[in-house]
Order: C-alpha cells, then structure tokens, then sequence
C-alpha cells in the first residue's frame, strides 16, 4: 500500500527553518506525526497506515521532523530549543488555517503531540501511539539512550536495541549531528498536564512495547482513553497493519 499518493510541500517555521509535508486523502484533517530517526514515508505510508486512514474520510497531512526525512538538518544547536517540534507543529497548523482538526503521532511523534496540547492546541481527537507515561514525564531516560546510540556509531553490539537502532538509522539515512540536536528540543509534561487533557484520546502500542513505559499507566491518567494493543515491539509494531487500522477505527467511530 506504499502508492498511497501524495503531494510534497515546504514552509519556513516559526524560526525560518524550512520543513516537509506530505499529504494524500480528503475530508477532515489529521495531522500524523513520525517517530525519531523515521519520517512520514516511513512510518506512514510505506506500510499502508495513512491509505487506511484516508480510507475513512481523513486528508492526512504528514510532517517531516526537523532533522528528519526532507525536512532540513541544520547543525546550529540554535535550531533545536526546547519544545521546537510542538512550536514546528503549531506552524504548520497556521500555516494550513487549521482549526477543526485531529491528531496523531507515533513514538516520538506522540511525544510531540502530547507537548502541543499541553501549550494549548485543542485538536477534537488525539492518538498517542507508541508511547508511555514514562517517556512523557522523564524525557531524560530516553534521551540519554539515544546520545548513547548517535555518539557511539559502529560500537553496539549486534543484536542489541542500540544496534538496531543504528541498523534503522542507517535506512532513513539520518544525519546524526542534527538528530543529536532534536534530543536538546525534549521537555517533560507533568502528570497534572496530561491529566488535564480531555480530548477523546487512543493509546495504541505495541504488545511488546515497553520502550517509553507503560502505555497501560498513560490510559489510565488520561479521563477520555481508550487502550489498544497491536501485534510487535516498538519497532515492528509500525510494519503491522493492525496499527493503522486501529489508529482509522478510532477516528472514524
């Protein structure tokens, strides 16, 4: 289902940075958001996720992260201040004249998501997919796992998540100064903050996925979610079509 077509556009953000995004599909919009090291190809529309979505009515409008796929990758650590994704976000949003939309984001992108709400944007559904209380709350954790991974290339031991990690950077031919600055963009959002969100909300995760903590402990926080599970691990969970089928169901109910 990787035809999914689309057409590509640019736009400078709130800094002048300029950045990608892709979109396919009409009729309510969704902006889906990537995971780290990935990009909207990737984690979306190569495996069929957005075609599914587009499916149920939805023009699915796909940013590339600063630092990632055909966005730019700029080495300036200036580029990269905190909450820059979230700010990049709302950008975009602008920039489209959006006011009655949803939102999703995978990993990473769940991450961003959550940090949007939490400055006040008021999307009508929310996915956070990939994604636990922990690696919301303790930003720090998963941070320092990453500097690990992008400051020790060609060090880690096959088989193991640092390795593969760089096995799947090496796909996405990442830049690694500039991802290194993506890590500086991090900020945690309090229990209360998450709390407070009141947006009809999908947690979705792998049944093996436990690299941002417990999705299950995220759901519960939340006074509006709904758990789901899907086949796989962090990283395998994307290739599974039962994760874009979840992601479509809930916004289509």
């Amino acid at each position: 289902m990787a035809d999914f077509p689309t057409e590509t556009h640019r736009f400078n953000s709130f800094d002048g940075t300029e950045l990608a995004w892709h979109e396919g599909g009409a009729g309510r919009p969704l902006l889906l958001i990537h995971g780290y090291f990935s990009d909207a190809y990737t984690n979306w529309i190569r495996y069929g996720h957005a075609a599914r979505i587009a499916a149920k009515g939805y023009r699915v409008i796909m940013p590339d992260l600063r630092a990632h796929g055909q966005s730019a990758c700029p080495h300036d650590p200036a580029a990269y201040p905190p909450d820059a994704l979230a700010q990049d976000g709302e950008a975009l949003v602008a920039h489209l004249g959006l006011t009655d939309y949803d939102l999703a984001g995978y990993s990473l992108g769940g991450r961003t998501a959550v940090r949007t709400l939490a400055r006040g944007a008021a999307p009508g559904k929310l996915v956070i997919a990939g994604m636990g209380l922990e690696g919301l709350t303790d930003t720090g954790a998963r941070a320092g796992h990453f500097r690990n991974i992008l400051t020790n290339l060609g060090k880690h031991e096959r088989g193991t998540p640092e390795w593969m990690a760089e096995a799947f950077l090496k796909t996405t031919k990442g830049d690694p100064v500039a991802l290194l600055g993506i890590l500086d963009t991090f900020v945690d959002t309090t229990p209360e903050e998450i709390a407070a969100i009141r947006q009809p909300t999908l947690i979705v995760a792998g049944e093996e996925d436990g690299d941002n903590g417990s999705h299950a402990a995220l759901a519960d926080l939340l006074p509006n979610a709904t758990l789901r599970e899907v086949p796989g691990g962090h990283m395998s969970a994307v290739t599974k079509p039962e994760l874009g089928q979840a992601i479509a169901d809930f916004l289509a109910a």
